[in-house]
């Protein structure tokens, strides 16, 4: 009996001399994945570090900073600040002008929106083909070249396409035997021209935008509708449309920002500094305008800290209404 203990125990001992190495290998494989997860996350750490200093440096801390200030008296050659509360966005709901620049900017952003997502899906359906043949990066560079153009350097141009006495706004309107307009100096055309210029130059980002969507809608199903009998109309509203729609949604949202946030187009269409920017007779007078005036005119940086804030608060809630809605008509694949 003792001599079957004594092989049974040597039996044990030479098994777990056996085993012990591979378990110690599994352990160091082990070690070394930690290691190399640890160095890969080091690195990719490493590499987006630049970025986000960037983002912490010149967003979010001047977002912070902006909170701050629009609760305190605070200037620029202030040496002291002061706890005032609540007490700008008190003086700021107490002004008619706020009022009217927020009714202005929403009217600015309601026209645009359908305007420019409209007319970038028309025009990216009839790009479609051309865009698949040879020649398509030509059509693309085309459509998306006034995107790129400087917005100061275009306005500039588009205040001389509408100078009342010889601009080719009103010349065309001639030949067609339409009567001139003031466009510019005027409070009924002041901000559809602006409109104008905003949409020719915010058009060709919009289109590239359909255009990608449009890549990515499967020909096999316009094919089998096709096959099936369905014209045109039915095809693009019950096949191309839905799955053009997470496309569609995100051109929407970037409108919605854009328009709200349009500044340089207004600035510089409307006089800049010294012909009295946002007229005439505040026609054109929007919140991120009244926000640049307010600080930089009037040397207000607190309350125009708090007018900044309700702007960000508006873009906010517009943009959780559209992702509530787009959560109902959004047809993702």
């Amino acid at each position: 009996m003792s001599l079957l203990q004594e092989r049974a125990e040597l039996a044990g001992s030479a098994r777990q001399r056996r085993e012990r190495p591979t378990m110690t290998r599994s352990a160091q494989a082990r070690r070394a994945r930690r290691i190399r997860h640890l160095k890969d996350h080091l690195v990719a750490y490493g590499l987006l570090s630049p970025a986000l200093a960037v983002f912490v440096v010149f967003f979010y801390v001047p977002a912070a900073y902006l909170v701050y200030i629009s609760f305190f008296h605070w200037g620029v050659l202030s040496s002291s600040t002061s706890f005032v509360g609540l007490e700008n966005f008190r003086r700021l709901f107490a002004q008619p002008l706020f009022w009217h620049a927020l009714a202005t900017s929403g009217y600015y952003t309601l026209v645009m929106i359908p305007a420019t997502t409209l007319l970038a899906l028309g025009i990216s359906l009839v790009l479609k083909e051309a865009v698949t043949a040879r020649r398509g990066g030509v059509w693309r560079a085309a459509v998306f070249l006034p995107h790129v153009t400087p917005v100061v350097a275009t306005s500039i141009i588009w205040v001389w396409i509408f100078n009342p006495q010889f601009g080719l706004a009103n010349f065309v309107l001639e030949k067609l035997h339409l009567p001139a307009l003031g466009w510019l100096d005027t409070t009924q055309w002041a901000l559809p021209a602006v409109m104008i210029d905003s949409l020719w130059h915010s058009l060709g980002l919009y289109v590239i935008i359909f255009l990608a969507g449009l890549a990515n809608v499967p020909r096999e199903l316009v094919e089998v509708a096709r096959l099936d009998g369905a014209r045109r109309s039915r095809i693009f509203r019950r096949v191309i449309l839905p799955l053009l729609s997470p496309t569609t949604f995100f051109v929407v949202i970037l409108a919605t920002v854009n328009s709200w946030q349009a500044f340089s187009q207004i600035y510089t269409m409307t006089g800049g500094p010294h012909g009295g920017a946002g007229g005439p007779a505040f026609s054109t007078t929007t919140d991120a305008l009244l926000v640049y005036q307010t600080a930089f005119s009037f040397d207000h940086f607190s309350l125009a800290a708090a007018m900044a804030l309700v702007l960000f608060v508006i873009i906010l809630l517009l943009t959780v209404i559209q992702k509530w809605i787009s959560n109902k008509v959004v047809f993702y694949r």
